[in-house]
């Protein structure tokens, strides 16, 4: 108390005289408790290797120790404990009642020990949520929005997977496909991602205005993977607009629908395309849809194997997924 009675005196005398002290008095009160009462852990360490092995010589082979060592530790936690744990006989050693008791008590405190060490010095893994769809899907739909995905989940890594032929959803390997089609996939859970829509698409530079210009230019085409009476084709779209079809018109074709995108945006011709995967050449000015009609595509769907339950992480991803993609619909 005396080192307190200094202090005070050199406390300021002001309203701050009252907080010191009774900070003070805390600190007093922590400095009074008194310190737990454990022998050296070297000493707990000795212990328990020699009862778990029964042998004090493979217990200094476990700790890198000589035998001897292990010895004087058990021996000096018997003197601290004031009770003997082993009966020492020739060439091995036996827990007395006492040692029986402190084992199973040391070894659950050990393994708890390595465990929460190990953990910690574990390095900490990120979640990762692999996403398969078509090559066209992953470049200008999925990669555009990457930034906007890792800004809400900056935890979360994705693994695109592109690839336009379907990948078989039971395979751990991937933990979400894009379906393009009606729905009802068998085997699998599905969410309804956008219906899209296809319309004409042309690079403003060939000032395609009317049904008239469309003799002047190549149409571009790509092949459905597949084969329905429901496809988006010119051909629908000529009767849709009521405009003659002229099978000796120019014509590109593409077996990549992602190429026929790229076509167009050179200026290749003009093209049927889905709005929804066009989104950034329309805004950016490189593509413009200088008439109608437009024809409805299929629908997007969030796919997801039936019988797998969903990490948090893929459960994440899925529903940004159809958040994002309930603003897409062309």
């Amino acid at each position: 108390m005396n080192d307190f009675r200094c202090l005070m005196v050199f406390a300021p005398e002001t309203r701050y005289k009252r907080s010191f002290l009774r900070l003070w008095m805390i600190l007093f009160h922590l400095l009074e408790r008194p310190m737990r009462r454990l022998p050296p852990l070297s000493t707990l360490r000795a212990f328990e290797a020699a009862a778990r092995h029964g042998s004090f010589k493979l217990a200094a082979a476990e700790l890198s120790i000589t035998p001897t060592a292990v010895s004087h530790s058990v021996r000096a936690l018997e003197d601290f404990m004031e009770v003997k744990l082993f009966a020492r006989q020739v060439r091995q050693v036996q827990l007395t009642d006492a040692g029986t008791q402190l084992y199973p008590v040391l070894q659950k405190g050990f393994d708890a020990f390595e465990a929460e060490l190990t953990r910690l010095m574990r390095p900490q893994t990120r979640a990762k949520v692999t996403i398969s769809a078509t090559n066209a899907f992953t470049a200008k739909w999925l990669v555009p929005r990457m930034a906007a995905f890792r800004s809400e989940h900056a935890n979360i890594d994705l693994q695109l997977h592109a690839s336009d032929a379907l990948v078989d959803l039971a395979d751990p390997s991937f933990d979400i496909a894009i379906r393009y089609g009606k729905g009802n996939y068998p085997g699998a859970d599905s969410e309804a991602l956008f219906a899209d829509v296809y319309a004409p698409v042309v690079n403003p530079m060939l000032a395609v205005e009317t049904y008239g210009d469309l003799a002047k230019v190549p149409l571009i085409h790509f092949d459905w993977q597949r084969v329905s009476a429901d496809n988006p084709t010119w051909l629908k779209w000529f009767a849709k607009a009521g405009v003659p079809w002229d099978a000796s018109r120019p014509q590109l074709r593409f077996s990549d629908e992602g190429h026929a995108i790229q076509a167009a945006v050179a200026g290749q011709g003009i093209a049927l395309l889905s709005v929804a995967l066009v989104a950034e050449e329309l805004a950016a000015g490189q593509l413009r849809r200088p008439f109608g009609p437009t024809l409805p595509g299929f629908t997007y769907h969030v796919t997801m194997q039936a019988q797998r339950t969903p990490s948090m992480a893929v459960a994440a991803v899925a529903a940004w997924l159809c958040r994002v993609g309930a603003r897409s619909s062309g």
